[in-house]
C-alpha cells in the first residue's frame, strides 16, 4: 500500500490538491491549470519533469493560438480591482499595474518582472499564455495580496533601483510582508540583482525564475543566506536559455545545501514561453509562502 499512498502524495503536492484551509491561497481553477503528467522527478521531488504537448496545451487550450485562451480558463470580475498607478524611484516617475487594495496591508506581495521588449501590461494580460496571468491575479487577489506588474527602465542598476523603491512602496504599511518576485526571461537579471541587495534579500518571500538564467552568484548572496525559496520553471525546446545550464545551477544550489529550498521544472518539449503559460502558480505561491 506504500507505492500507491505516496503516488497519490505526489500527486496532492503536484495538483494543488492539499486541503485548502492549511494553505494561504486557496483553489482557483485548479484542475484546469494542474500539471498534465509528471514524467519523472528526483531530489524528493524538487526536481520534476512535467508533459508539455503544444497541440494539447496551445492548440486546444487557446481559442486564437497563443493570442486568446478559452474563455473557462479566465475570469475578469478580478479587474474590478486593477489600476493603473505612478510610482516614484529618484528622479523618476514610472507606471505600474496593481490588482489588490493599496489601502490595506496585504497578506503578501508579488512582483511581475518582464523581458526584454515587455511591459506591465504584459503581467496582466488576461487571454496570452493560456490565461495563466489572470489565474495569478485571481489567486492574489482572493488571498488578500497585492499582485504588482511594473514598468521599469532597464536591467541593470536604475531598474533595481526602481524596483527597490516599488517593494518599499508597496510594503510601507507592513514592512514585514514577503515579496515574491516572479522574473520572465531576461527580467530574472532584476531577481537575481534584487537578490543581491541586502536591503532587498532579508524582505523577500522567494523568487520564480521563468524561462530565465542561472547566476552562479547566487550562492554567495544575502537571499542564499536567508533561504529564499527560488523555483526555475524552464523548457527544454529553449532556444533562448539552454534548459541544461539552469538544471546545472539547481544541482549546485543542492550541492552547496541539500535541504535548500529550491526546485526546478523542466517542460518536456516547452519553448521559451511555457513555463509562463505551464507554471503551476497556486503550488509554487503556497509552497515559498509556507517557508516563512
Amino acid at each position: 500500500m506504500r507505492r500507491p499512498l505516496a503516488a497519490l502524495a505526489l500527486l496532492l503536492a503536484l495538483c494543488g490538491g492539499a486541503p485548502a484551509g492549511s494553505e494561504p491561497i486557496a483553489p482557483y481553477k485548479d484542475r484546469l491549470f494542474a500539471f498534465p503528467a509528471v514524467l519523472a522527478e528526483d531530489f524528493g521531488g524538487d526536481r520534476v519533469v512535467v508533459d508539455y504537448d503544444e497541440a494539447r496545451d496551445i492548440d486546444r487550450r487557446d481559442e486564437v493560438p497563443e493570442r486568446r485562451v478559452h474563455w473557462r480558463y479566465v475570469s475578469t470580475g478580478v479587474n474590478r480591482a486593477l489600476a493603473h498607478f505612478d510610482y516614484r524611484a529618484g528622479d523618476r516617475t514610472l507606471r505600474a499595474a496593481r490588482v489588490g487594495d493599496p489601502r490595506r496591508p496585504p497578506a503578501f506581495v508579488v512582483i511581475y518582472l518582464h523581458g526584454q521588449g515587455g511591459s506591465r501590461l504584459q503581467g496582466i494580460d488576461d487571454w496570452s499564455f493560456g490565461g495563466n496571468f489572470n489565474r495569478l491575479k485571481n489567486l492574489v487577489a482572493r488571498a488578500d495580496g497585492l499582485y504588482l506588474s511594473p514598468d521599469f527602465s532597464d536591467f541593470e542598476a536604475a531598474g533595481e533601483a526602481e524596483i527597490e523603491a516599488l517593494i518599499a512602496e508597496a510594503t510601507a504599511r507592513s514592512p514585514s510582508v514577503p515579496v515574491i518576485l516572479a522574473c520572465g526571461s531576461w527580467g530574472g537579471r532584476l531577481c537575481w540583482r534584487l537578490a543581491a541587495d541586502p536591503q532587498v534579500a532579508p524582505r523577500l518571500g522567494g523568487l520564480l525564475l521563468l524561462g530565465s538564467f542561472p547566476e552562479p552568484d547566487f550562492l554567495k548572496s544575502p537571499a542564499f543566506r536567508a533561504r529564499v525559496p527560488v523555483y526555475l520553471g524552464h523548457g527544454s525546446r529553449d532556444r533562448v536559455s539552454d534548459w541544461r545550464a539552469q538544471d546545472r545551477f539547481f544541482q549546485a544550489i543542492k550541492a552547496a545545501d541539500p535541504d535548500y529550498p529550491a526546485r526546478f521544472v523542466l517542460f518536456d518539449s516547452g519553448s521559451h514561453g511555457t513555463p509562463i503559460r505551464m507554471t503551476d502558480w497556486r503550488r509554487e505561491l503556497n509552497w515559498m509562502l509556507g517557508r516563512r
